[in-house]
């Protein structure tokens, strides 16, 4: 139940709700890159809230292990929720994966227009754990998308389709329980990866 594979099976049930989960992150980051005045005001205070994380973090005594312990948790704690919360009609994943654009979008920009060397913020400070954080993310929200849908279907479906409905339901309940599971396995590789490759190639 809980191999990488069914994991790539179950994946390839929700296709639509990942199209879209991909659409919504890429017009977040175009969001985030071309950001009216409003947009930048909420783009700073989320920046400004992880600059303060950041600078406790290292200052602590072991810096690297306490960025590790905050990103893995931190992570973890939205990927899997997310998946869940998206019951409420999809609404929140589709607002996590536009906000999370958003910043990345509006980072990406706002150090190109600093005159930042964009090669190492992306290849060294993205890129290296990016590659498998993003991803789950936004894995993660096409389940929550997938199941907000659900859930509108089943307000309006036919009460003669009751049992072909719960049977449907059983099979997505454990395809989330899988999902959980390979999203907190891939975000526990990034956040080893962030926390370390990542935090020596900016250092």
């Amino acid at each position: 139940m809980l191999s990488f594979f069914t994991f790539l099976r179950d994946i390839r049930t929700i296709r639509t709700a990942l199209l879209i989960s991909i659409v919504l992150f890429v017009v977040g980051g175009i969001a985030g890159w071309f950001g009216t005045s409003t947009l930048e005001k909420i783009l700073l205070q989320q920046l400004e809230g992880l600059g303060e994380i950041s600078t406790k973090l290292k200052d602590s005594e072991n810096p690297q292990w306490s960025f590790f312990v905050f990103i893995f948790w931190n992570n973890v704690i939205k990927g899997v929720v997310i998946i869940f919360l998206g019951a409420l009609f999809g609404i929140l994943p589709a607002l996590f994966l536009l906000i999370n654009g958003a910043v990345i979008g509006y980072l990406i920009h706002i150090s190109a227009q600093q005159g930042q060397d964009l090669f190492t913020l992306i290849v060294k400070g993205l890129l290296p754990h990016g590659i498998i954080e993003i991803p789950a993310i936004i894995i993660a929200c096409a389940f929550g998308l997938h199941f907000g849908a659900k859930v509108f279907s089943s307000m309006f479906n036919r009460t003669s389709e009751k049992e072909s409905r719960s049977v449907g339901w059983s099979i997505f309940m454990r395809q989330t329980l899988t999902a959980s599971f390979w999203t907190i396995i891939l975000l526990f590789v990034a956040a080893v990866i962030e926390s370390t490759l990542t935090f020596a190639l900016l250092s």
